[in-house]
């Protein structure tokens, strides 16, 4: 799943209940979600991932996060979350 433009707090909730849907519909093992896109984010965005992480594994999908902007990467570090991402190599 490709997300683009700003991921910041006005759009995270209508952004999560689209990845809900995608969820609860899909009959894949994996998901991916690419933030090669994403200009602009705040910690609303990382609240985000570690949502869609955790209904993803109620799910059965598998997460992968693809290009995690530098800026994110630090509010991640910053909240002692980071090693909890599951990031692509």
């Amino acid at each position: 799943m490709q997300l683009s433009g700003d991921l910041v707090f006005a759009q995270v909730t209508p952004l999560l209940a689209q990845i809900e849907r995608l969820l609860g519909d899909t009959k894949a093992e994996h998901l991916v979600l690419d933030l090669s896109r994403v200009d602009d984010v705040d910690s609303s965005a990382l609240a985000l991932l570690l949502e869609v992480m955790e209904r993803a594994r109620e799910h059965g999908v598998t997460l992968r996060i693809r290009s995690l902007s530098e800026a994110l990467l630090g509010i991640a570090r910053l909240s002692n979350v980071e090693a909890l991402l599951p990031l692509e190599a």
